[in-house]
Protein backbone atom coordinates (compact mmCIF):
# COMPACT_ATOMS: atom_id res chain seq x y z
CA UNK A 1 0.00 0.00 0.00
CA UNK A 2 2.76 2.30 0.79
CA UNK A 3 5.10 1.85 -2.34
CA UNK A 4 1.30 2.12 -4.61
CA UNK A 5 1.03 5.66 -3.06
CA UNK A 6 4.62 6.54 -3.39
CA UNK A 7 4.17 5.27 -7.02
CA UNK A 8 0.80 7.02 -7.52
CA UNK A 9 2.38 10.57 -6.14
CA UNK A 10 5.26 10.23 -8.42
CA UNK A 11 3.39 9.64 -11.35
CA UNK A 12 1.03 12.75 -10.39
CA UNK A 13 3.94 14.60 -10.27
CA UNK A 14 5.94 13.87 -13.54
CA UNK A 15 2.13 13.88 -15.32
CA UNK A 16 2.04 9.94 -15.79
CA UNK A 17 -1.38 8.60 -15.91
CA UNK A 18 -1.05 5.05 -14.26
CA UNK A 19 -3.51 1.97 -13.33
CA UNK A 20 -3.32 -0.89 -10.64
CA UNK A 21 -5.48 -3.62 -12.25
CA UNK A 22 -6.52 -6.17 -10.50
CA UNK A 23 -6.34 -8.99 -12.67
CA UNK A 24 -4.26 -10.00 -15.44
CA UNK A 25 -7.53 -10.34 -18.29
CA UNK A 26 -8.19 -6.26 -16.86
CA UNK A 27 -4.58 -5.51 -17.28
CA UNK A 28 -5.08 -6.64 -21.15
CA UNK A 29 -7.95 -4.99 -21.67
CA UNK A 30 -6.89 -1.07 -20.13
CA UNK A 31 -3.67 -1.77 -22.12
CA UNK A 32 -5.96 -2.59 -25.22
CA UNK A 33 -7.77 0.46 -24.49
CA UNK A 34 -4.63 2.77 -23.64
CA UNK A 35 -1.62 1.78 -25.35
CA UNK A 36 1.01 2.63 -22.76
CA UNK A 37 4.30 2.58 -23.09
CA UNK A 38 5.64 0.93 -20.49
CA UNK A 39 3.82 -1.71 -17.59
CA UNK A 40 5.74 -1.92 -14.43
CA UNK A 41 5.03 -5.21 -12.00
CA UNK A 42 6.25 -5.59 -8.66
CA UNK A 43 7.14 -9.48 -8.85
CA UNK A 44 6.46 -10.19 -5.33
CA UNK A 45 2.70 -9.48 -6.19
CA UNK A 46 0.21 -12.31 -4.60
CA UNK A 47 -3.01 -11.07 -6.33
CA UNK A 48 -1.68 -11.13 -9.82
CA UNK A 49 0.83 -13.67 -11.38
CA UNK A 50 4.11 -11.27 -12.75
CA UNK A 51 4.99 -14.56 -15.07
CA UNK A 52 1.54 -14.48 -16.38
CA UNK A 53 1.11 -11.08 -17.11
CA UNK A 54 4.08 -11.43 -19.15
CA UNK A 55 3.12 -14.38 -21.27
CA UNK A 56 -0.47 -12.68 -21.42
CA UNK A 57 1.25 -9.28 -22.48
CA UNK A 58 3.95 -10.65 -24.83
CA UNK A 59 1.38 -12.85 -26.43
CA UNK A 60 -1.09 -10.35 -27.89
CA UNK A 61 -0.27 -9.30 -30.89
CA UNK A 62 -1.22 -5.68 -30.57
CA UNK A 63 0.23 -4.89 -26.66
CA UNK A 64 3.91 -7.23 -27.27
CA UNK A 65 6.40 -4.00 -27.80
CA UNK A 66 4.80 -2.57 -24.73
CA UNK A 67 7.78 -2.70 -22.72
CA UNK A 68 7.64 -4.55 -19.63
CA UNK A 69 9.57 -3.81 -16.42
CA UNK A 70 9.28 -5.89 -13.38
CA UNK A 71 11.29 -5.04 -10.03
CA UNK A 72 11.95 -7.28 -7.61
CA UNK A 73 13.62 -7.70 -3.92
CA UNK A 74 17.29 -8.03 -4.14
CA UNK A 75 17.94 -11.03 -2.51
CA UNK A 76 15.56 -12.98 -4.55
CA UNK A 77 17.14 -13.62 -7.72
CA UNK A 78 15.28 -16.17 -8.91
CA UNK A 79 12.76 -14.29 -9.51
CA UNK A 80 15.08 -11.82 -11.30
CA UNK A 81 15.63 -15.11 -13.45
CA UNK A 82 12.71 -16.40 -14.22
CA UNK A 83 11.04 -12.76 -14.97
CA UNK A 84 13.71 -12.23 -17.75
CA UNK A 85 12.38 -15.86 -18.75
CA UNK A 86 9.27 -15.12 -19.28
CA UNK A 87 9.57 -12.19 -21.34
CA UNK A 88 10.02 -9.00 -19.30
CA UNK A 89 12.11 -6.42 -21.29
CA UNK A 90 13.46 -5.31 -17.67
CA UNK A 91 14.01 -6.41 -14.32
CA UNK A 92 15.81 -4.39 -11.71
CA UNK A 93 16.05 -4.32 -7.50
CA UNK A 94 13.07 -2.40 -6.04
CA UNK A 95 15.56 0.05 -4.39
CA UNK A 96 16.69 0.94 -7.57
CA UNK A 97 13.21 1.48 -9.27
CA UNK A 98 12.35 3.40 -6.04
CA UNK A 99 15.51 5.24 -6.87
CA UNK A 100 14.58 5.69 -10.65
CA UNK A 101 10.60 5.90 -10.10
CA UNK A 102 10.46 9.46 -11.43
CA UNK A 103 12.97 9.19 -14.58
CA UNK A 104 11.66 5.66 -15.51
CA UNK A 105 7.98 7.33 -15.22
CA UNK A 106 9.47 10.42 -17.16
CA UNK A 107 10.77 8.56 -19.81
CA UNK A 108 8.10 5.86 -20.33
CA UNK A 109 5.61 8.79 -21.53
CA UNK A 110 7.56 10.19 -24.17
Amino acid sequence: MFFASKIRATAEAVGVEIGFPRSVEKLIEKAREVKPSLVVVDLHNTKVDPLTVSRELKSTEDLRDVKLLGFFSHVHTDLHENALAAGFDQVIPRSVFARDLGQILSTAQR
